[in-house]
């Protein structure tokens, strides 16, 4: 619990501060003191800062969807606005200082020549130029929150629009050592991170039926992240992928979120669907065996009733010389699909990092952030999903679902 708090903490700290420093930076700067800009400018940030803690905490409690829907839209937004407005301004700040500094030094020089003239007895002195500095700041203050504002909104805007259009269809050829030369060409439409929500309901899952259908792939594969929510609340916006068809099925895998939401629940409303689990399990397809393992983080977050993965029942006692895809959810289990001589592992969890720079970030803690890899005799691919998490946003990690063709050697 308490790590949980810590995390919150932090997260509040960092909003706030953002937010003090971009009020300091677009509001403040620009504008003088009691001036009505300042007052609603404060009013209207600490609105937006709202908005963005409520992001985080109102999908974690009991709440109708629109609620939901409206709270996370604007404070998701919002928060990819925040970020590149704040880039922007730091990038920005070093001209910020020098332009600041040459403007006191004209100030002072005019002030100098001032006090050399001779003043009429009884003259006030005269303030015109530090008046004049004074507004030379200002307008470089609201030039570069202008800047600086704008960078934010466009980028939002062309991130929002790359996340809410439909999934590109990525092709990748996968040359398979153990494949025999008649399954050459096999072809599996790959997606993950679908991520139906609040945000992202049935239409969404809509246009990725339609793309993958448009594929006509001889397999579908769907690793993971299907849903952030239960059955009861996101049943509907699932529904289409009863529609899914492939000449030798679609198959699923669990990943973290379906944690989250009751996984449980969730596999039974997929087999449902007609998508098959692949429960630490495999099957034999034509060509290979395709085998599919429980996220790495079931035993924590299912209350103990899922064991994780479980590579032994996936994989052991099968034919050696017939080929191998694995599905799982996340690429870090990449050492393990090596030792059970996996020859490609499907993944996804990523999402190629999402919003930048997340790509960076993803890089830590996962061995491929996104595409095709070589693991010594495993090949990885990881793609980058065809949803979101939090901002409903993508900027320099495109969605995609893959269609993988499979190739003899």
């Amino acid at each position: 619990m308490w790590q949980l708090l810590l995390v919150l903490a932090v997260i509040v700290l960092l909003l706030s501060g953002a937010h003090l420093y971009l009020w300091w930076r677009l509001i403040r700067n620009p504008t003088p003191a009691g001036s009505v800009w300042r007052r609603w400018g404060a009013v209207l940030l600490g609105i937006l800062l709202v908005f963005a803690l409520a992001a985080f905490f109102v999908p974690r409690v009991p709440s109708p969807m629109w609620l939901e829907a409206t709270v996370s839209w604007v404070g998701y937004t919002w928060m990819v606005v925040l970020l590149f407005t704040t880039i922007a301004l730091l990038v920005m700040e070093p001209f910020r200082w020098i332009l600041n500094r040459r403007i006191t030094r004209q100030t002072s020089q005019d002030d100098a020549e001032e006090q050399t003239e001779v003043s009429a007895p009884g003259d006030e002195p005269n303030d015109a130029s530090t008046s004049a500095g004074v507004s030379r700041r200002r307008a470089l203050a609201g030039g570069m929150a202008l800047t600086a504002g704008t960078i934010g909104l466009v980028t939002t805007g062309y991130g929002t629009y790359q996340a809410v259009k439909p999934p590109r269809v990525k092709g990748v050829e996968v040359p398979l050592s153990k494949l025999s030369r008649s399954g050459d060409g096999f072809r599996i439409a790959l997606v993950s991170d679908i991520h139906l929500s609040a945000m992202a309901g049935r239409r969404h899952s809509e246009q990725i039926v339609d793309v993958i259908n448009g594929t006509q792939a001889d397999a579908i594969a769907v690793v993971g992240d299907l849903v952030d929510g239960t059955v009861e609340e996101l049943g509907d916006a699932a529904a289409p992928l009863a529609h899914l068809r492939a000449r030798q099925g679609a198959y699923f895998v669990t990943g973290n979120h379906e944690y989250y939401s009751g996984a449980a629940e969730w596999l039974d409303e997929i087999r449902n669907l007609g998508l098959r689990p692949l429960e630490n399990t495999r099957t034999e397809l034509t060509h290979f065996d395709l085998a599919g393992v429980d996220d790495v983080q079931a035993e924590e977050f299912d209350n103990g009733q899922s064991h994780g993965p479980d590579f032994q029942a996936a994989l052991g006692d099968r034919d050696p010389n017939r080929a191998s895809v694995l599905l799982a959810h996340q690429p870090v289990v990449i050492e393990d699909a090596m030792d059970w001589n996996v020859d490609l592992q499907l993944s996804g969890h990523t999402h190629g990092g999402q919003v930048w720079p997340g790509p960076l970030i993803a890089a830590g803690p996962n061995p491929t952030v996104a595409g095709l890899d070589r693991y010594g005799d495993t090949r990885l691919y990881v793609t980058r999903g065809a949803g979101t998490w939090g901002p409903r946003v993508r900027i320099g990690a495109p969605s995609d679902i893959t269609v993988l063709t499979l190739r003899s050697r």
